[in-house]
């Protein structure tokens, strides 16, 4: 009988407790609605320029590299394994070396690719993306005879305005 009399009272308390954390927490959630703006987007000339460079270097291979080895999806695949190999990143590389010869691309001009960046990448900066993806580029093309591309050097960081000149 006892029981009987408190199951109603547990539930309206239980009911009360759970209206008492929607009251809570509920505020809290409708609070993080996406009122973010989204990013901006890049400048409108900036993207054409790119798509073009890229463009412009299997073009590039195309022309100078004769057979599959030159086929821009040989040059993207070929690319992008040399430069997992160098970064030792061996699982990854391996998978994309599949699609390589998957799409019949001649897998003796990766080793070519590779030898010439061992040779010719003492000067290759971990830190700045372009100075391996060029290097790849250039031993891609010409594995026996790259052109050494020195990439800029990253812009000086200013610590303030510059000094007044008296």
């Amino acid at each position: 009988m006892f029981h009987s009399l408190f199951r109603p009272a547990c539930r309206a308390c239980a009911a009360a407790l759970f209206t008492a954390a929607l009251g809570l927490f509920a505020p809290a959630a409708l609070a993080q609605t996406n009122d973010a703006k989204p990013p901006d987007k890049a400048a409108p000339g900036q993207e054409p320029a790119k798509e073009t460079q890229k463009v412009d270097e299997y073009a590039e291979a195309q022309k100078a590299v004769n057979g599959p080895a030159g086929n821009p999806e040989c040059v993207w695949l070929g690319r992008r394994v040399v430069g997992l190999l160098w970064r030792d990143d061996l699982d990854t590389a391996f998978r994309h070396l599949d699609l390589y010869d998957r799409f019949g691309c001649p897998s003796a001009h990766i080793q070519a690719t590779f030898r010439c960046l061992i040779l010719h990448g003492s000067n290759i900066d971990p830190k700045v993306a372009d100075s391996l993806n060029g290097r790849v580029l250039s031993c891609w093309i010409n594995p026996t005879n790259p052109l050494i591309q020195v990439p800029p050097p990253p812009p000086a960081a200013s610590a303030g305005p510059p000094p007044a000149s008296h």
